[in-house]
């Protein structure tokens, strides 16, 4: 199944589970191979024009955490149900206003060779204080990446759908 259809597949799935007064709108789906992320966006607080910034962010905080307390045992019952029905962990987040804030998520491991100068890079990192261990290093070296080239990252993310479209369409291996 393409990703899209596979996104589509599990937005609803997920739109029919849920309890209608969670979120605003339909939840955000991010899936990949071990795991399906699902972010709803909360109500923001109503608070008036005249409230500081510090106040509307420790609003939003305290919303957020009801949000997590109260919704918890219902999440988990969903998120059973959903991993053995589509084989992949389930993670939970939030969005308000422009934060999002992931409640769950998995760590997978991954293995990699790297030659000494790559190494060195993060051994560097851990001499610095900036990350606990190389593994640390390389996820820190990997988040500043994401960071950096989200643009590019979803550029690639199209081409890559758009090649599975074009393969889908082709003649089957099997012909």
């Amino acid at each position: 199944m393409e990703n899209d259809e596979a996104v589509e597949k599990l937005r609803g799935w997920f739109s029919g589970r849920l309890p209608e007064e969670w979120f605003e709108g339909g939840v955000d789906i991010v899936l990949d191979r071990e795991e399906i992320a699902v972010v709803g966006r909360l109500r923001p607080p109503a608070l008036g024009d005249d409230v500081s910034e510090v106040e509307r962010s420790a609003a939003m905080e305290g919303g957020i955490l009801r949000f997590r307390e109260e919704s918890r045992e219902r999440r988990v019952e969903i998120a059973l149900e959903a991993e053995h029905r589509f084989r992949r962990k389930v993670s939970w987040g939030v969005a308000v206003g422009d934060e999002t804030v992931m409640f769950t998520t998995l760590s997978v491991p991954v293995m990699t060779r790297l030659k000494q100068s790559e190494r060195q890079v993060l051994d560097t990192l851990v001499a610095a204080g900036v990350a606990r261990s190389r593994s640390d290093a390389l996820a820190w070296c990997v988040r500043l990446v994401g960071n950096h080239t989200d643009t590019w990252l979803a550029d690639l993310r199209d081409a890559l759908q758009h090649v599975d479209r074009v393969r889908a369409a082709g003649p089957g291996m099997n012909s």
